[in-house]
């Protein structure tokens, strides 16, 4: 028998499911997340072909949050199975997220029968098209030799490049076939490459002339293998070191030279470095709305470096050189070059970065010594105890709401040295921490976990809670109440037009009591109703989460709490024209 004929006689799987699952132990996935199909082969096949753990969500759209979340720290691709239809219109938001995040994700999805296509047939959707947008790339699986093939291909380009996510559609009259997989699996590898030797050399030279300089990190560098050597560039340059929101521990936060996130939430004095600043170099930014906030104040004088791994996450309406490379090898090759020669640095740059640093820190502790004369519990407050009383490996989970926000704000909360955080992206959908968290705890095994989030968001994820207490997740959810949907109350509270306390419309009530209860031993569910509870419950929570269990604490806040830097922004952060940014 030839060689070819062997190989093309290498295997084959008794239906599609069995070949999933065992591409997925090949590639080390151990949980998958989701809500099957009618045919629940899938289910089957996890049963009886692999040790893998299938996490049974209420939600489809929870299910996809998780599986993002799982990939943002695992840095493996998060896997999660739907149905047809309407289960699969319910996973668009999390394809939206994930490809807003750049996470690695792989969605498989049941489809109509071939031969029942365009006849009105049960649950009958045109999915590709639905999902196009929002995917890297698709395929519907309408023939047995394909599906090993596809596996393979979504895979690679879930991780390769810019990460995101990849959509599979495995229809009805496959369920009955046996898929034959003709060659070994291949191994899932993320290439890495360095830009070209012209573009690293003329942006060290770049480099070399600044005298004011600022990096900026984006989401591309949260899981950089480059970490300490960007910190020894970042300090042999002299650099003010700053992170986008979705960039959270890229870098230690304690480090003398960091100075907290860029754009909407950097506030004063730090924004002066932006005004000061000669050159900006960005590594692994799509420069977002958010993340250049405010930038019509930078230096027109300044110049900008950006460097991304595709030519689609430049940001080309600013002027400047634009590297094509992965920003950890970037930063290694310009090392490699300076060897330990000190780059230029400017004694009083170094020394504003270190003012600027210090007022930042005046104005948090005096914010927070100011809020524990007040009776009502600041959200600050919250913030300075976690960090007292839980361990700083910690990954805090995070919302976009209104209090939910003070987070954001650097120093009122720090990832520290250790730490981490995961956020949603500029789509900031409501509920994707409250659900991501569950992924990132089983990822993350033993490390604490901690869903930082608003009562509006958490209400919308509040038929997954007993999801992620039945299968043990130890999560402590903090659930800051002020009634609701406490932005819009805000955005609307500051029309002119109207008196907002006579208003027919609120978009947030009187908080109810505690209203989270689930009935089940894996959970505790804790109410702080003053001050004078805030450490000790959170303390008796954190022990709590330590020994397995799910933990909800509610603590009411005021409407009136702003964080810092938020007081003048309106609507849906709508950005200012940009300055030209030129040599």
């Amino acid at each position: 028998m030839s060689q070819s004929r062997k190989v093309s006689q290498l295997f084959a799987y008794e239906n599609p499911w069995e070949a999933v699952v065992d591409y997925l132990d090949h590639i080390g996935v151990q949980e998958v997340f989701g809500l099957p199909s009618d045919d629940l082969g899938f289910l089957e096949s996890l049963e009886t072909k692999s040790k893998s753990r299938m996490i049974l969500c209420k939600d489809q759209r929870n299910a996809v949050f998780m599986a993002v979340g799982h990939a943002m720290e695992s840095e493996k691709p998060g896997v999660c199975v739907v149905g047809k239809g309407p289960a699969l219109t319910n996973a668009l938001t999390g394809l939206l997220e994930a490809k807003s995040l750049a996470a690695p994700l792989i969605l498989i999805a049941t489809g109509t029968r071939i031969n029942r296509l365009g006849t009105k047939a049960f649950q009958e959707l045109d999915q590709r098209s639905l999902v196009q947008p929002l995917v890297k790339w698709s395929y519907r699986v309408d023939h047995p030799d394909r599906l090993c093939w596809a596996l393979e291909k979504g895979a690679l380009l879930a991780v390769n490049g810019t990460p995101g996510p990849v959509y599979i559609e495995i229809p009805e009259q496959m369920f009955e076939e046996k898929i034959p997989r003709k060659k070994p699996w291949e191994p899932l590898i993320v290439r890495r490459f360095l830009p070209d030797e012209t573009s690293m050399a003329q942006s060290l030279q770049l480099i070399r002339a600044s005298n004011r300089p600022l990096l900026l990190l984006g989401g591309g560098m949260r899981k950089s293998k480059a970490r300490s050597e960007i910190i020894r560039f970042t300090e042999q340059w002299g650099a003010a070191l700053f992170v986008t929101a979705s960039g959270r521990g890229a870098v230690p936060e304690d480090h003398p030279l960091f100075c907290g996130l860029a754009g909407l939430y950097a506030t004063e004095p730090i924004r002066r470095l932006w005004k000061e600043t000669d050159l900006v170099v960005v590594l692994g930014s799509r420069l977002e709305e958010t993340a250049t906030f405010g930038w019509e104040q930078m230096n027109p004088k300044a110049t900008l470096i950006q460097v991304n791994i595709e030519p689609d996450d430049w940001s080309l309406e600013y002027p400047g050189m634009h590297m094509l490379g992965d920003g950890g090898l970037v930063v290694e090759g310009w090392l490699k070059e300076i060897k330990e020669e000190p780059l230029v640095q400017n004694q009083e740059w170094i020394k504003n970065i270190q003012v600027y640093r210090r007022e930042l820190f005046q104005k948090a502790n005096e914010h927070l010594k100011n809020a524990r004369t007040d009776p009502f519990i600041h959200v600050a407050e919250i913030l300075d105890v976690v960090d007292r009383i839980v361990t700083k490996d910690r990954i805090l989970v995070q919302e976009n709401g209104l209090q939910d926000m003070w987070s954001y704000f650097y120093p009122y909360y720090s990832c520290g040295g250790e730490g981490g955080a995961v956020l949603p992206s500029d789509q900031t959908s409501l509920g994707f921490g409250a659900a991501a968290v569950a992924g990132v705890k089983l990822a993350v095994k033993e490390r604490p976990v901690i869903a930082w989030i608003g009562d509006g968001a958490f209400q919308l994820f509040k038929s997954d809670l007993k999801t992620v207490v039945e299968q043990k997740i130890p999560i402590m959810y903090i659930v800051l109440k002020n009634g609701g949907y406490g932005w819009l109350q805000h955005q609307w509270n500051q029309q002119e037009h109207h008196s907002s306390e006579h208003s027919r419309y609120h978009f947030t009530s009187p908080p109810d009591h505690f209203q989270w209860g689930v009935d089940h031993p894996q959970i505790e569910c804790l109410e702080i109703i003053g001050k004078t509870q805030l450490e000790q419950t959170l303390q008796q929570a954190y022990q709590f989460q330590l020994k397995g269990k799910t933990v909800v604490v509610e603590i009411p806040v005021q409407l009136g709490d702003i964080p810092p830097g938020m007081q003048a922004i309106e609507g849906d952060f709508p950005g200012k024209e940009h300055v030209t940014i030129g040599n």
